[in-house]
Parts: C-alpha cells; sequence; structure tokens
C-alpha cells in the first residue's frame, strides 16, 4: 500500500496556514504584487481571501505554487501546531 501523501508537498497543510505564512514573510502588499488578486490588494483578510481561494481553483494554485517556491527557515515548508518548523 502506498503513501497517498508521499507525493503531495502539501499534505496536511491548510489553505488557512499557506495564506497565513505568506501573509508573514510578505505582507498583504507585497503578496499582492506577486499574485495580482483583488482579496489580496483591495482591503484584504485572511477570511476575505480564505472563501475566495477556496472557490477559484486558479488563484489557489498560483498561491500553493508561491508558497512551494518560497524559502522557509530551515528549508522546510512544515510547521508544527507551536509555530516552530520541523525537519
Amino acid at each position: 500500500m502506498t503513501n497517498p501523501g508521499a507525493r503531495d508537498p502539501l499534505h496536511g497543510v491548510t489553505l488557512a496556514q499557506v495564506v497565513t505564512r505568506l501573509v508573514e514573510k510578505y505582507g498583504w502588499e507585497e503578496l499582492g504584487k506577486r499574485i495580482t488578486i483583488k482579496c489580496f490588494t483591495s482591503d484584504p483578510s485572511i477570511a476575505s481571501s480564505l472563501k475566495f481561494l477556496r472557490k477559484t481553483p486558479w488563484a489557489r494554485q498560483k498561491v500553493e505554487a508561491l508558497y512551494l517556491e518560497t524559502r522557509w527557515p530551515g528549508d522546510s515548508v512544515w510547521r508544527n501546531p507551536k509555530g516552530k518548523d520541523t525537519v
């Protein structure tokens, strides 16, 4: 039997975690420049962004791609619930 999450680098990472970490790293203004979508450029919030991204697959793909391309401390895209990077 194979592990279904073994090939998905975002397995176990929620969309809320993805957006939150990107906002922490880049801020709304820079995030809006990197991915030009209204939920990042006009009165942005985590809640409104999640609502839009859940309904819009092409935008979600861009956000997830940026998350995977971003260099994170320790070269890990994973975070444990306490906010510390895991190995």
